[in-house]
């Protein structure tokens, strides 16, 4: 007799066979499936972006168990994390010049934590660091994030250099882990520390996405027009969106992947 298949892989198999449509169609589909589940569960929205911030700062705490423990960086992106300090510091200026709240001790502790990973990678770390593999310019996304900041930014009564401050650490913010996906396209093997790591990004994106996309649909359109007018609303929520669907792909292979029963993530090609 054939051993009977476990509904997870007759599920990823009949996905797997689909054409690119209906796989978009399907992801569409469970996206806005998760948001109803959401908002019923989910009583204050707040609380999903502070669950998104949470959630990343666990996403370090694995890559620093990482280092600790094996001594070794392989298969991170040091680029990666430069630009995730970058943004989380730009994002603490504009956060004690124009709200301090608990959005700012939250990413307080994830940008010391994320200086403490790039420490290590520079210095004890070095001889492990996959050079070769990260190869990702970051001025093709520093650069054309900090042109779009100046003509698309917030109106509000804030001054302009804090504006375009906040612009561009929500762009940097959505294209950071491109490098971190690059070195995974390299070595197409993503070892468990690695992958809780960008799983935990995904998560988080998709949490803080949900907060911003039930906060308009509570407000009725309302907390766009909070936000400021022009383009800068909708490059908020485009933003986020974008932010989610670079991880998508790779958080379905991670999930197929754990329910499998494998510790090591092997990736398709073109997946990242």
């Amino acid at each position: 007799m054939r051993p009977q298949k476990k509904p997870i892989h007759v599920v990823s198999t009949w996905v797997r066979r689909q054409p690119p449509k209906v796989k978009a169609f399907l992801a569409v589909v469970s996206g806005m499936a998760a948001l109803v589940l959401l908002r019923f569960i989910v009583h204050d929205h707040d609380n999903l972006f502070v669950a998104a911030e949470a959630v990343h700062s666990i996403g370090i705490g694995v890559l620093i168990y990482k280092l600790m423990k094996e001594k070794t960086c392989a298969g991170l992106s040091l680029k990666s994390q430069e630009l995730t300090a970058m943004f989380l510091a730009v994002r603490l200026y504009c956060s004690f010049v124009m709200e301090y709240d608990i959005h700012t001790l939250l990413d307080l502790s994830t940008f010391a934590a994320t200086l403490w990973v790039i420490y290590m990678i520079r210095f004890n770390l070095r001889s492990s660091y996959m050079v070769d593999k990260d190869n990702f310019a970051i001025y093709y996304v520093v650069i054309p994030c900090a042109v779009l900041a100046l003509f698309i930014h917030p109106s509000t009564s804030h001054h302009l250099v804090n504006r375009i401050f906040w612009a561009f650490c929500v762009y940097l913010e959505a294209v950071s882990v491109l490098p971190q996906l690059r070195v995974m396209q390299n070595t197409k093997i993503v070892e468990p520390f690695t992958a809780h790591y960008v799983f935990a990004l995904g998560v988080a994106r998709f949490l803080a996405c949900a907060h911003w996309v039930l906060q308009v649909l509570d407000s009725r359109g309302h907390l766009l027009v909070a936000l400021g007018y022009g383009l800068w609303p909708s490059m908020v929520l485009i933003s986020e969106i974008v932010q989610t669907f670079i991880l998508a792909d790779f958080c379905y292979y991670y999930v197929k992947s754990v329910l499998g029963g494998q510790l090591v993530l092997r990736l398709p090609s073109g997946v990242v």
